[in-house]
């Protein structure tokens, strides 16, 4: 039973990757509180890592939930399944009418560089992107042993912050074509007076991948991670550079689009065989 809302009013939908419990999801709830009518749908449980997957092993089970957001009881729904699987059944089951904007996270560490497509956030926040949804992704720079153990010592004022602001801007101002989702990586020192800046998508990995350690190749063993980085081999205009070398807010603009910027003619003069059948 899809949920009933004012028509006048904007709909707001916020979800996440760390599941219905985390106190970066009453963050966001906080964050926009008062831009429009909101709706909550985040997943069952944790789902860091999983991008924009469909797990087959999901049942789609909806239950209602109560949020405590500064003493008012807030309406929610858990969702059995994967970040990109909620936004869908958000969409399809539970909003009233098309949502006019989209929040993810705020999330439990950020997610700059070349990984963005292995995280939830991003894949829920591309997701609600290419069902016409426009989309704010929120991080913010956590240390890695609460990335999945979510700990409420992490402070998300900043981050809420910032994700009031953004989500005002796009709610005021439609963004322009090919700005799909707006991801916004909050260092952890980072004030409301900290500036921003618009960044490219570093083409360079921030989560280094770390082989399990075991003996045997029978034995069960999990790829770790550890952020890691060559500052002399960062682009200058990309959010990690951004984030981790002049600790400002990055913001990064992403398009659904995954074309290769690159002239097809170029590409197309290279596939082509040449008279002889050999490639030129």
């Amino acid at each position: 039973m899809p949920v009933q809302t004012t028509d006048h009013r904007p709909l707001i939908l916020i979800t996440n990757d760390d599941g219905i419990d985390s106190p970066g999801l009453l963050a966001a709830v906080r964050a926009v509180w008062g831009l429009g009518d909101v709706l909550v749908v985040a997943p069952t449980r944790q789902w860091s890592g999983a991008g924009r997957s469909f797990a087959r092993e999901t049942t789609g089970t909806i239950a209602p939930r109560t949020l405590d957001v500064d003493g008012e009881r807030i309406p929610a729904f858990a969702v059995d399944g994967s970040p990109a699987q909620v936004v869908l059944h958000a969409l399809m089951e539970l909003a009233s009418r098309p949502p006019d904007l989209l929040v993810v996270g705020i999330n439990y560490g950020e997610n700059p560089g070349a990984d963005v497509t292995c995280s939830g956030t991003i894949g829920a926040a591309l997701q609600g992107a290419s069902c016409g949804i426009p989309a704010l992704a929120v991080s913010r720079q956590a240390p890695k042993e609460v990335h999945i153990n979510l700990s409420d010592e992490v402070d998300f004022t900043v981050a809420a912050h910032f994700t009031r602001f953004f989500a005002h801007r796009i709610l005021a101002v439609a963004l322009p074509f090919d700005v799909d989702v707006l991801k916004v990586d909050v260092p952890d020192c980072a004030t409301p007076q900290t500036p921003w800046r618009l960044t490219r998508q570093s083409r360079r990995t921030y989560f280094r991948p770390v082989p399990p350690q075991r003996n045997d190749l029978s034995q069960p063993g999990r790829m770790d991670y550890e952020a890691a980085w060559d500052i002399q081999d960062l682009e200058p205009d990309s959010d990690i550079y951004a984030l981790v070398v002049d600790r400002v807010v990055a913001v990064t603009p992403l398009s659904l689009d995954l074309t290769s910027r690159v002239h097809l003619a170029e590409i197309a003069r290279i596939l082509q065989p040449s008279p002889e059948g050999v490639a030129t």
